[in-house]
């Protein structure tokens, strides 16, 4: 097309917004994610010479890196590379909502930010579909769940197949009303991996196949059953010395019949709810107490 540019050009910016998220939601280990209302706002804007300028507020200020290193930058690169573009110098401002290292799925939505604005920033020029962008996600994660339902909004459900990732995008049932509460205490999924058996009984792989398929269907279909399908023995139960606070809460929640499980690799507690209400005995000390929408469309870019 006349006139149609062939790379971002200096002064080009879009606006991005990406959900928090939450992954596993109990037996769904690296699989299954749900998009949450808590965003993190970013602005990529296309520089003159070389280099970049980063400017961080809320969440992070003062603890990420504030030049190519920063995440969002890394994802952004990587964009432009996969998309053949010739790289571009960047300025990038954040404003971040999403807590870091809390398992709400901060990593996957910086990553799913910078790529989802270096796509709008190249635009028609350098092409990338939805199945280009979560692969170039989940590579920074090495699983989907997060990537997937930051991309996409609503409850995902992903895999690998043939070297690269997939999703497809469910609808969470509208009466669902999750609840967050959210650890004052960080922790890190490295660590909590490492807990993790290399084997697991067969026995117990079956029993969270079940689980996993009947969450599937209480999540969209029917919440009444969300108690039973939360249950989980792959990974909670090996992770539990990690955080012995979140397992106390989730305990208690799930002895009180609340669907509540490990966000991620925690240490935030999800608890599904109809209501968004908690039980009035419960000690949340140690945890700021959210109730938060279902994020239904996903990473959001637009110029401006």
């Amino acid at each position: 097309m006349a006139g149609e540019r062939t790379a971002a050009a200096a002064g080009d910016a879009v606006r991005v917004r990406v959900p928090a998220t939450s992954a596993n939601l109990g037996p769904g280990f690296d699989t299954l994610g749900l998009a949450l209302g808590m965003w993190d706002d970013v602005e990529l804007a296309v520089g003159d010479g070389d280099g970049c300028v980063v400017e961080v507020e809320g969440e992070g200020a003062g603890r990420v890196p504030r030049d190519e290193r920063h995440l969002v930058l890394r994802a952004a690169r990587a964009t432009f590379d996969r998309a053949g573009a010739p790289r571009a110098a960047l300025r990038l401002r954040c404003r971040n909502l999403i807590p870091h290292s809390r398992g709400l799925g901060s990593s996957a939505a910086a990553a799913v930010a910078g790529i989802v604005g270096a796509r709008a920033l190249l635009a028609a020029s350098h092409p990338l579909d939805d199945e280009a962008v979560l692969d170039l996600a989940a590579g920074f994660d090495g699983h989907a769940d997060n990537a997937a339902a930051c991309l996409h909004g609503g409850l995902v459900v992903s895999w690998g197949h043939e070297g690269a990732w997939r999703a497809v995008r469910l609808s969470p049932h509208p009466a669902l009303r999750p609840v967050a509460l959210i650890a004052e205490r960080s922790s890190s999924t490295e660590a909590t991996r490492g807990l993790l058996p290399d084997r697991v009984p067969h026995t117990d792989a079956a029993y969270n196949a079940a689980r996993s398929a009947l969450l599937v269907h209480a999540l969209t279909n029917d919440p009444s059953l969300l108690l039973e399908a939360t249950e989980d023995r792959l990974h909670q139960p090996y992770r539990r010395p990690a955080y012995p606070e979140t397992a106390a809460v989730v305990d208690h929640l799930r002895a009180e019949g609340v669907a509540a499980v490990v966000s991620g690799a925690g240490p935030t507690v999800l608890a599904l709810t109809l209501d968004g209400r908690l039980p009035d005995a419960l000690d949340t000390s140690g945890f700021t107490v959210r109730a938060l929408d279902v994020d239904t469309a996903g990473a959001r870019a637009e110029h401006v």
